[in-house]
């Protein structure tokens, strides 16, 4: 996001990674992931079953590499009518997919698949369609394609809360802050631009030269004092930490008031996987005296080891700035609401934002129609999908223990296919 974004902390099931979303995160910063957890049925999903089996790449020759969906190879998915959308199914993606529609029309699609020209008719028809009629919206408007092996991995994000508080108080001390006031964007050539089109974030200098903004350590030392609003007053700083690699959540007072955050900036510095940090060095996992391997587990271990714990987290030197969100919400990197069981994070190269998915996968929970509103700074490459589940216990839950393997199927407008074929 650097277009307004949420996301996201990923301690992916397998490994415990942290990198994944609310994150919701904005284009270019990691998200995360937590640990196994309880199924929550997911509703109008289609039933489980053996997903389905993707089709080998188109052949490249020579070799091209490999930097968005056209050089990967793309070829055609499966009919439609074969997928078992339901307007259950549908009916929340098509209120998704209208509200991408001014994006679509309008932004450039770096994966190479689309034009803004080629969503316009459908764009056009999904204003007026009847909900009630939503499976037939996408069977007569789209057709599937497969991008590279189309073999999926899918995680899951969803938006945190934590204690804070508008105004500091005993037991709230930790600063939320928002965009400090000499934080900026490099100006052109003064550093590469990144994927999404934006130069990084950072500062200028005394002598006039660009330089990344000040870290973790330098920032919780108090350097920025003054040269930044706080939003609010977090009540332990662990839970800021992983609200931060989320991207995006909610702060809620003593009273019940909540004060909602999302992603405004970040310093521009390298984000480090503490949870993959702690891994290696064997502090997580499960084998004796080992803290487990999950979110749970890792806030105990920084509680338990304060010293190290710091030195820990210090290690991820980025730092997300927030900003108060008034309206609806979280806000993803399309700059639409991302909604719980519908919307997705995913690599803008592979996939064009605001598209429709279909996923097919080994959790049914997570099988059927999606939308790419969102993406994340670990949610990179071709079918790396990041399913978002929304706030609270239950979202929680879900998105700690979403890992997911099957097959990733990108649903475009009619007739772009055989274009891209006469290409």
């Amino acid at each position: 996001m650097m277009e307004a974004g949420v996301r996201k902390v990923v301690l992916t099931a397998a490994l415990v990674l942290l990198a994944g979303c609310v994150r919701v995160i904005p284009e270019g910063h990691p998200p995360g992931h937590y640990p196994p957890a309880p199924r929550y049925p997911h509703p109008g999903a289609p039933p489980a079953s053996q997903p389905a089996q993707p089709q080998p790449p188109v052949a490249q020759t020579p070799p091209v590499p490999v930097s968005n969906a056209v050089s990967v190879g793309v070829q055609p998915g499966p009919a439609m009518a074969t997928l078992g959308i339901t307007d259950a199914n549908a009916r929340p993606a098509l209120v998704a997919f209208r509200a991408s529609c001014p994006r679509l029309v309008s932004r450039a699609d770096t994966s190479g698949l689309t034009r803004a020209l080629d969503w316009q008719d459908v764009c056009a028809a999904a204003a007026g369609w009847p909900e009630t009629s939503a499976a037939a919206f996408f069977l007569n408007r789209f057709e599937a394609v497969q991008v590279g092996d189309g073999r999926s991995y899918v995680t899951g994000y969803y938006e945190p809360e934590i204690a804070g508080v508008r105004q500091r108080q005993p037991g709230y001390d930790t600063p939320v802050y928002g965009m400090p006031v000499d934080l900026v964007h490099a100006r052109p050539g003064d550093a590469p631009v990144k994927p999404n089109g934006m130069t990084p974030f950072g500062r200028y200098d005394e002598t006039g030269q660009f330089t990344p903004y000040y870290d973790r350590t330098a920032i919780e030392a108090g350097i920025i004092e003054g040269k930044a609003p706080i939003i609010g007053w977090a009540a332990d700083p662990i839970e800021l930490f992983f609200l931060q690699v989320q991207g995006s959540g909610r702060l809620r007072a003593p009273d019940g008031s909540v004060i909602r955050i999302g992603y405004a900036g970040d310093n521009g510095q390298n984000y480090t996987n503490i949870g993959a940090v702690m891994r290696n060095q064997g502090l997580i996992g499960t084998g004796p005296g080992q803290y487990a391997g999950s979110m749970q587990g890792v806030m105990q271990y920084l509680r338990d080891h304060p010293e190290d714990g710091r030195a820990l987290m210090d290690q991820n030197k980025s730092w997300v700035f927030f900003r108060e969100i008034t309206g609806d919400g979280p806000i993803g990197a399309l700059g639409v609401p991302v909604r719980a069981h519908v919307s997705v994070a995913a690599d803008p190269l592979f996939v064009p934002l605001g598209a429709p998915l279909f996923l097919s996968t080994d959790r049914g929970v997570v099988n059927g129609l999606w939308v790419a509103q969102d993406t994340g700074g670990a949610i990179k490459g071709a079918n790396r999908i990041d399913s978002f589940w929304g706030a609270g216990v239950d979202a929680r839950q879900t998105a700690g223990g979403m890992s997911a393997r099957g097959s990733a199927l990108v649903l475009l407008p009619r007739g772009v296919l055989s274009r891209l074929a006469a290409r």
